[in-house]
């Protein structure tokens, strides 16, 4: 398929489009600087919360997502869409709910929908259509609000912790589980929040959102099934890291299953759940290339 080509001829519709789009730019950073003191304390939280530490690169990856889309964007029409003020009003709607409530959550994602809000209002829905995808994967950079994390997260520590017992169990290790506590003949292992798996969860989120991205274009059900897919995977190797936790603990005492060691293991499973992402999608190119030739014969 052939990218469309921009004209670049000296026309006064060329140059209306140029000093539209520079004044959409200098709206947006206006708004950007409204939003600053609320930016500067999510990039704060993902400092500070290792959960949430994959932030950083949401923006890098947005501004890549959408420079993409650069010759579309060049040849796109222009023509503003009043839509945009709706979605500028569930900005306003959200920047007012956050500060009555306190609530942190809803403040970000108020700048999300204002941007959106903008791009659709100044520059029309063609443009807003392209800068869609880089504009939603900005939502990924928002920390969840602590009540829905409370809420997530216990369940994965009992998720975690009885699986890492039934793994553990398996290959005769004698323990017991009490809740998300795991009871081993030489101490006791707390299946704490941090080990609840969000933090791998959230993360392997967002490479799953890149991944659908890059390797699974104009598929809509396969990119669903390849972000969707990211959930059970962050279980199975969250638990994997607790009973791999539990064994060290069995075998060599308390001390060889905390500290660096613990840390080390992170590192190792999130690169696990990354080559079994990577595994799925090949078996997806795979499985789209024997579907034709089935088809054919």
């Amino acid at each position: 398929m052939s990218l469309p080509t921009p004209s670049h001829s000296d026309s006064p519709g060329l140059n209306s489009r140029d000093s539209l789009a520079w004044q959409s730019v200098g709206l947006l950073a206006l708004l950007t600087i409204v939003y600053m003191p609320i930016l500067l304390s999510m990039v704060d939280h993902w400092r500070i919360v290792p959960d949430y530490s994959h932030g950083f690169l949401i923006v890098p990856l947005a501004l890549v997502f959408a420079y993409e889309k650069k010759y579309h964007l060049m040849a796109a029409e222009v023509d503003g869409d009043w839509w945009g003020v709706a979605l500028l009003l569930v900005g306003l709607c959200l920047l007012a709910v956050g500060q009555l409530g306190s609530l942190l959550a809803p403040l970000r994602a108020g700048y999300v929908f204002s941007v959106m809000g903008l791009v659709l209002l100044l520059l029309g829905r063609n443009i807003f259509m392209l800068l869609l995808f880089p504009m939603a994967f900005l939502l990924l950079m928002i920390p969840l609000p602590q009540s829905l994390v409370n809420v997530v997260a216990f369940p994965l520590q009992l998720i975690a912790a009885q699986w890492a017992v039934s793994l553990l169990q398996t290959i005769g290790i004698p323990v017991l589980l009490e809740g998300n506590i795991i009871h081993l003949a030489g101490g006791d292992l707390f299946v704490a929040e941090a080990c609840s798996g969000l933090r791998s969860l959230m993360a392997l989120l967002t490479l799953g959102v890149v991944f659908a991205h890059f390797f699974r274009r104009n598929n809509l059900p396969l990119q669903i099934i390849l972000v969707a897919s990211t959930i059970p995977i962050a279980i199975v190797v969250n638990s994997l890291r607790v009973a791999v936790t539990g064994l060290l603990a069995h075998e060599f005492g308390q001390e060889a299953a905390g500290g660096f060691i613990h840390e080390f293991q992170g590192l190792i499973t999130f690169s696990l759940a990354f080559l079994l992402l990577l595994g799925e999608s090949k078996l997806m190119s795979r499985f789209q290339r024997t579907q034709p030739e089935e088809e054919a014969s």
